[in-house]
């Protein structure tokens, strides 16, 4: 790659980690081209020259935040520990996504209602293999003796369903760190697999 083409790599995902933020301030229905281009002082045609709409920023900014998630998420599987260890990491993992990215995860909650034909289906794809790194954590640890369960996509399910609803209420602010609470749900949603 380029230096040219890094630079423009680099400036593509700053924009796309500051319209992050302006979803999350804003909501996405509220979020304009404008507000975003004014948090990157860059004017609204520049913002135009690298996503040709808001739907197309919002899908680059999920395939940005959960690719970089997968990424954590395949090495951690890669790591010489235990189904139980990787598991436990892996909720972690997930739970510190669901946090930080709190209104990016919202929208990607229900893409039916924010995506297009046209991206739905490599929104859901995506999420299905981001789903499918538990998948492979849990059936590991039922092959090794570790985890004893039936339902492998039901615990999975219970799993990151019991994850995602941490965006719902917590709060920086509230009695227990974000670390807190990723190790408390680690512990506890581990016990299903047990």
């Amino acid at each position: 790659m380029s230096l040219r083409e890094k630079k423009a790599a680099r400036k593509k995902e700053d924009i796309l980690r500051s319209a992050s933020l302006v979803i999350a301030r804003n909501g996405y229905q509220n979020a304009t081209m404008e507000d975003i281009a004014a948090e990157l002082l860059m004017t609204k045609g520049s913002l135009y020259y690298y996503f040709k709409n808001k739907e197309e920023l919002l899908y680059e900014c999920h395939e940005l935040i959960l690719s970089g998630a997968m990424e954590r998420l395949e090495a951690l599987f890669l790591e010489n520990l235990s189904s139980k260890e990787k598991m436990q990491k892996a909720i972690k993992i997930h739970v510190d996504l669901v946090i930080k990215e709190k209104e990016v995860f919202n929208l990607i909650g229900k893409p039916e209602q924010i995506f297009s034909e046209e991206n739905i289906w490599k929104v859901l794809q995506k999420r299905d293999e981001y789903a499918g790194i538990f998948d492979k954590i849990i059936n590991e640890g039922v092959a090794e003796g570790e985890f004893v369960i039936h339902q492998k996509k039901m615990a999975r399910m219970i799993i990151l369903g019991a994850a995602n609803w941490v965006q719902v209420w917590y709060s920086p602010e509230g009695k227990y760190t974000k670390e807190e609470v990723e190790e408390i749900y680690a512990e506890y949603l581990l016990k299903i697999l047990m």
